[in-house]
């Protein structure tokens, strides 16, 4: 497939500036990336004090920068995403790369630093980044495989923590081959749980290789029948009724929510506020999760990751040019753990 071309048009033209970049460009709200989506040559980041500039390695693709892309649900425009048109010049909200300069406030990190984090627009050769949700990539990864990492593996990493995992749990996971999903089983292993994963036939054994002790085929039937009884459930799949994952845990089980439903136009939030209206009225623990960026939380799991205890499932690689192709791919349902985009 030939690649598209690049637009020089939004870039300064005065011969001598040296300071430009190749990056997706989003103008408008969406739904096909395809269309939306167009590569251009545009002005570097001017980082300001308390900021890092990262010449970007490898950026990643999550269910968010679907959201981020189409301005769905609605909710998240008036959250400051931008009413009416992106606010982010490109949906991209992690990466991996190494650290070009620092702001005169930065401490703890240098040029040359290899790093991985989260920011706005990263789909890009170059980002501005707050050290505060930056942290040094795992030496035993690519730049590839740790820009899979941030978004994804820390959203898991709080779902396991606001459930209270522990050893000899018992752990469904819902959506086990997805990002974060895929990140959830590995974790709740390593932190000592028997891990059930839920995926479709064809992904199965992907999740099996994960190291989920069982997996069930959601196709093959009712897995919320009640017959086996969890003690956690972590649910990213977004689509079970509340009734049917209430049958699925113990007496005082804990059911965790993670991010909105899809498809969802207005709130996204539906299942959510029910689980919280109904928690204090009956003995189970019925939550939710919206995940917060942290570098702290990235230290977290690079040592998880410096152990070989979670490695990070990268399905696809596409080039930047081919963003959109990559966004497609996950917001498809195609994807199997994550689908990365090098820079």
């Amino acid at each position: 497939m030939k690649a598209p071309s690049v637009d020089r048009s939004i870039a300064p033209t005065s011969t001598g500036i040296t300071n430009k970049m190749d990056a997706i460009v989003q103008d408008a709200y969406g739904s096909d990336a395809r269309k939306l989506l167009r590569l251009a040559e545009v002005v570097r980041p001017a980082i300001q004090d308390d900021q890092v500039l990262v010449r970007v390695a490898a950026a990643s693709v999550d269910r968010g920068t679907v959201h981020v892309m189409t301005g769905m649900p609605y909710a998240m425009r008036l959250a400051g995403f931008g009413a009416r048109a992106p606010k982010a010049a490109n949906p991209g909200r992690c990466f991996a790369g190494t650290i070009d300069s620092v702001g005169k406030q930065v401490t703890g990190f240098a040029p040359g630093d290899q790093v991985y984090g989260t920011s706005t627009g990263t789909f890009a050769e170059y980002v501005a980044a707050k050290p505060g949700k930056v942290a040094l990539k795992p030496a035993n990864l690519t730049f590839g495989q740790a820009a899979a990492v941030p978004i994804s593996a820390v959203t898991a990493l709080q779902a396991v923590r606001r459930a209270g995992v522990g050893a000899a749990d018992k752990v469904l996971v819902i959506g086990a081959s997805g990002g974060v999903g895929s990140f959830a089983v590995q974790i709740a292993k390593a932190f000592g749980a028997e891990v059930t994963g839920v995926a479709s036939t064809s992904k199965v054994e992907m999740v099996r290789a994960l190291g989920a002790q069982h997996v069930v085929d959601y196709t093959a039937g009712d897995f919320l029948d009640g017959r086996v009884r969890y003690d956690l459930i972590l649910d990213t799949g977004g689509n079970s009724r509340l009734a049917d994952l209430r049958r699925a845990l113990t007496p005082t089980g804990r059911l965790v929510l993670v991010g909105g439903e899809s498809g969802a136009r207005w709130l996204g939030m539906g299942r959510q506020l029910k689980a919280a209206l109904l928690s204090p009225l009956v003995k189970q623990k019925l939550g939710s999760l919206m995940s917060k960026e942290n570098a702290e939380d990235l230290v977290v799991l690079t040592e998880l990751i410096e152990s070989g205890r979670v490695v990070p499932a990268v399905d696809k690689t596409y080039p930047l040019a081919e963003a959109a192709a990559a966004i497609t791919y996950v917001w498809e349902g195609r994807a199997r753990g994550k689908v990365v985009i090098a820079i």
